[in-house]
């Protein structure tokens, strides 16, 4: 009878560079950076903007979702004031990861703390989540480190895909449907219960109504605005008075029952 061989593990080498350990822990993102960021090039350079203003968009802004935006609402001539209203809420969200994070960044000076700030994003947000919670030895220079190695092959790739795009005639109907197709993405990723549906449809209905009611993108804002306070009130309505209720069930399997039901603290 043959006797298994244990799996030996796998042993830092304590004699690797940092730059490389890290850079080795940040590879798959940055590997998967690279057909979104060719595409965001190419679909910033449809929108008007040269090799030089993409190469600085993606460095300074560094978001996929707000890149595809600037791109989508430029190219329809949306006012200044709703692309930059917009961008303000799709961006607000990183207030609460960065707060997330906060506890294991005490004892950082502002200069660290403000340079982590503009380099963080979801995609670095999570493995750098992941790695603070797992491994203790984790710092906050290997999390910037990540962080700008991620930056890095954003901004590269997004500075050859507007070379790509500068070679390449394409069909600015396309990029009224990349912006659509992203946030439906999104949309689906944040379903976790009924109510969120009811919430997506709500939102909807309201976005179609002021568009035609402003005559303008402004529209967007307003019902964004709107549906994300009935959302609260609804949410935290059925959790004080109706905890039970279906409309809390996850939407895992259709066979969700109350043992379902997520905890107010999640």
């Amino acid at each position: 009878m043959n006797k298994r061989r244990p799996n030996p593990k796998q042993v830092p080498d304590p004699d690797e560079p940092l730059w490389r350990s890290t850079l080795r822990v940040a590879m798959p993102l940055n590997l998967s950076y690279i057909p979104i960021g060719l595409a965001c090039g190419i679909l910033l350079h449809a929108a008007g903007f040269n090799t030089l203003l993409t190469g600085l968009v993606s460095l300074l802004i560094f978001s996929g979702g707000a890149q595809f935006l600037i791109a989508t609402m430029l190219t329809i001539n949306s006012p200044l004031l709703s692309i930059v209203l917009m961008l303000f809420f799709l961006e607000l969200r990183y207030a609460l990861l960065s707060s997330s994070l906060s506890p294991y960044l005490k004892g950082q000076s502002n200069r660290f703390l403000f340079i982590f700030a503009i380099s963080l994003n979801d995609e670095n947000y999570a493995i750098n989540y992941l790695k603070f919670a797992t491994d203790k030895k984790w710092t906050g220079k290997e999390a910037l480190m990540v962080e700008h190695y991620s930056l890095l092959f954003w901004a590269v790739s997004n500075v050859i895909g507007s070379l790509i795009g500068s070679a390449l005639k394409i069909d600015l109907s396309i990029v009224n449907f990349a912006l659509t197709a992203l946030f439906l993405y999104m949309i689906v990723m944040q379903i976790k219960n009924r109510l969120t549906i009811v919430i997506c449809l709500i939102s909807g209905v309201l976005a179609a109504v002021c568009m035609m009611a402003t005559k303008s993108t402004l529209g967007l804002v307003i019902s964004t605005l709107i549906a994300s306070l009935i959302g609260f009130l609804l949410e935290s309505t059925l959790r004080k008075k109706l905890p039970d209720s279906h409309w809390l069930w996850k939407l895992r399997s259709p066979g969700a029952k109350k043992s379902a039901v997520e905890n107010s603290n999640e």
